[in-house]
């Protein structure tokens, strides 16, 4: 089990986006690491958007990013949400906290921003997002099946 004291969560900068796409490409795999990081270096440096970066002993361990939609969200009644756009924590790392701290500073930075709720999303066979969304207080509010076909 882990130490608090040897984990950091901080607001990431520019420099961390190549740790963190190295995560992040373990959810988005249909990506590339380095397209993944030059998304990550334009979302930190966006005012809409944050990334927190969370490292055990000086090494990436995890990440959430976030960001304000002012569009629509399924289940809310105000804007701009706050909303979590994905969360990683490298496995040898998870059940530690980890990812709670993230999604705490997630929170934060949305109150700081004027949200008064917050919202995420995960595929419906995401049965290990789903358990951790309900065990942070998230409350599903609806289940969709989305359709596209080529023209």
């Amino acid at each position: 089990m882990l130490n608090r004291k040897n984990i950091t969560i901080s607001r990431a900068t520019v420099k961390d986006a190549h740790d963190i796409a190295k995560m992040a490409i373990q959810m988005w795999e249909e990506n590339t690491i380095d397209g993944l990081a030059e998304e990550f270096k334009e979302m930190i440096e966006e005012a809409e958007g944050v990334v927190f970066l969370a490292k055990v002993d000086g090494q990436a361990a995890g990440f959430a990013q976030c960001q304000l939609r002012h569009d629509y969200v399924e289940g809310t009644d105000s804007s701009p949400v706050g909303y979590l756009e994905g969360i990683f924590v490298q496995e040898e790392y998870r059940g530690c906290g980890i990812a709670k701290h993230l999604l705490q500073e997630c929170e934060k930075w949305a109150v700081k921003q004027g949200c008064t709720e917050f919202a995420s999303d995960c595929e419906l066979t995401n049965s290990e997002s789903l358990k951790f969304h309900m065990s942070m207080g998230f409350e599903e509010a609806n289940r969709i099946i989305c359709f596209t076909k080529r023209l």
